[in-house]
């Protein structure tokens, strides 16, 4: 057993945890084709995080490559880093996931996990966008009736994924994510490779959008979306809401996590400086497109 593994086993071997939560995260720390830097929105994932892990949620982070993701640095800057990103920043066991991550290979099955969770950034753009992987994961765990969520730039995750009808998972549903006039506004409609509103659509989705910067979180049956960084906090506690309702449909909780019950892989990956002045440093696992 890993030191991971082992420190798991001792954490939760009196805890009742309530349920399972996979977190797929970006491994791509450049736009395409530049140097110029991106990965994950790091409020995005850490608003959800706390109101899951606080109302005692067991939580597995997972990437493409494994191992450390790459942070905007933007991310960490002003209002951006928010207090829950602070506190990712400063707790050593969320700090240790993030450098850590699962390979998303290893992820062995899907539908162990109460929901599946893709957080924003750019960086999901350029790879999570074209996995065929994540996009089996997030099919055979929709087909299983579990949730699946994403915010801002989390849905591009979302494209390969199917529906029971062997049609795209967003097809004929409500779905959101970062609107064209954000992007714009944000100057990067010439460094993505699609523009999300516009893919959504393509594939079907009825898109729903509130003002710029507003917080806006569409829930269509077991699929749960956010618009933009804003949307995040709600997405996350719209997210618990729903698996508790879940859980008390079915009953109990489970006394084991993801580790232990042995449906990821081991826990390892180069370290990575998440401090404010290293967050945002590219790691050769982020240089991925």
């Amino acid at each position: 057993m890993s030191h991971t593994h082992a420190h798991e086993s001792e954490m939760n071997k009196n805890a009742v945890v309530k349920g399972q939560v996979l977190i797929v995260a970006t491994s791509c720390g450049a736009f395409p084709n530049t140097d110029v830097p991106t990965g994950l929105w790091l409020s995005e994932l850490a608003e959800p995080y706390w109101v899951l892990k606080d109302a005692g949620y067991d939580i597995t982070l997972a990437s493409p490559n494994g191992g450390a993701v790459p942070v905007d640095p933007v991310s960490l800057a002003g209002d951006a880093k928010t207090a829950d990103a602070e506190r990712m920043l400063n707790d050593d066991e969320a700090k240790l996931a993030l450098e850590h991550t699962v390979k998303l290979s290893d992820v062995s099955d899907p539908t162990f996990y109460d929901a599946i969770f893709v957080p924003g950034g750019h960086g999901p753009m350029c790879d999570l966008a074209e996995s065929d992987l994540l996009g089996n994961i997030l099919t055979k765990a929709a087909a299983a009736g579990k949730i699946v969520a994403a915010v801002c730039h989390g849905p591009a995750g979302l494209v390969k994924a199917k529906g029971p009808d062997g049609q795209p998972l967003v097809n004929g549903r409500k779905v959101t994510g970062f609107s064209n006039s954000e992007e714009e506004a944000v100057g990067k409609t010439k460094m993505v490779k699609f523009l999300l509103e516009d893919k959504l659509k393509e594939l079907g989705g009825q898109y729903v959008r509130e003002a710029d910067w507003q917080s806006c979180v569409v829930t269509d049956g077991n699929l749960i979306t956010g618009q933009n960084p804003a949307s995040a906090r709600e997405l996350g506690e719209t997210l618990l809401q729903q698996l508790k309702e879940k859980r008390s449909a079915t009953g109990g909780g489970v006394t084991f996590s993801a580790a232990e019950a042995g449906l990821v892989g081991d826990k390892k990956g180069a370290a990575q400086d998440m401090s404010p002045a290293g967050a945002g440093k590219l790691t050769d696992a982020g240089k991925c497109c």
